[in-house]
């Protein structure tokens, strides 16, 4: 087996050049976390936020708590278009309200408008598994969408939808005020960053997203989106996604963990 082979000579090469070694641990994390049948052992119960802040954060987490779930009632009671008339649940989203790392897909699907929750199906599984792939957790972050009502048969979201939902997503990231926004998927990265361009040619590098025209810039990362990941599975559509993944934790100071089965 390909994972067998690689533990092998991870093995036999303990005594070769360090910068050799890093190349094959990273190769083997990548080949842990974006292989197998998208399992995912548990999530967190609805509601359920993690991570552990110091005294001095209480009072800026319980706020930024409160201000989203005002908003998600808010967007539970939304009828501005269509969508609010057709969908089981509305998806606010879900996660740490102090959250350094937000997820910001292009709208729920049909698991996510039955539970009311995002990225449940197979696509967030692999998500949750990108997530464990860089140390976090599921609710060490925050995942949401920009639209938060299931477009019917999965169409791809109207402008006009966009333009009467977008303002709760940025009401959302002003709450949670992150470090890093990662848009999964052209949908997410065009609407965010205002542009036609590729997902090929944004995903990479950092940009720049503002809430608002008086807003600090909050630094935004595009990738692939895991449905898409799941549908064009290959070698190289991993490694990027990995890539991206990497210089997220690089600019947040993260730790791939330890290698080993999940």
């Amino acid at each position: 087996m390909l994972l067998t082979a690689i533990e092998r000579r991870l093995g036999d090469t303990m005594n070769e050049d360090i910068g050799t070694k890093q190349a094959l641990q990273q190769h083997l994390e990548m080949e842990m976390f974006f292989t197998g049948d998208f399992a995912v052992k548990g999530h967190c119960p609805e509601g359920e936020v993690g991570g552990e802040a110091d005294e001095g954060s209480d009072g800026q987490d319980q706020e930024a708590r409160m201000e989203l779930e005002n908003i998600a009632k808010e967007i539970g009671k939304c009828c501005q278009c269509g969508l609010g008339e057709s969908r089981t649940n509305a998806v606010p989203g879900e996660g740490d309200p102090n959250a350094q790392l937000v997820f910001v897909g292009e709208a729920p699907g049909a698991d996510e408008d039955a539970q009311g929750r995002p990225f449940v199906g197979r696509a967030g599984q692999l998500l949750e598994k990108i997530i464990n792939a860089m140390g976090l957790r599921r609710e060490d972050v925050f995942i949401c969408n920009i639209l938060k009502c299931r477009p019917p048969g999965n169409r791809d979201p109207k402008p006009d939808e966009i333009t009467k939902c977008l303002p709760f997503l940025q009401r959302q990231l002003e709450a949670i005020g992150p470090e890093i926004i990662v848009a999964l998927g052209a949908h997410a990265a065009h609407t965010l960053l205002e542009t036609k361009k590729p997902i090929g040619q944004l995903r990479g590098r950092f940009h720049q997203y503002y809430t608002s025209n008086d807003a600090e810039p909050i630094k935004f990362m595009p990738t692939y989106h895991p449905a898409y990941l799941l549908r064009n599975y290959s070698p190289d559509n991993r490694r990027r996604v990995w890539e991206d993944m990497q210089k997220v934790m690089a600019e947040l100071g993260l730790e791939a963990p330890k290698s080993g089965k999940k």
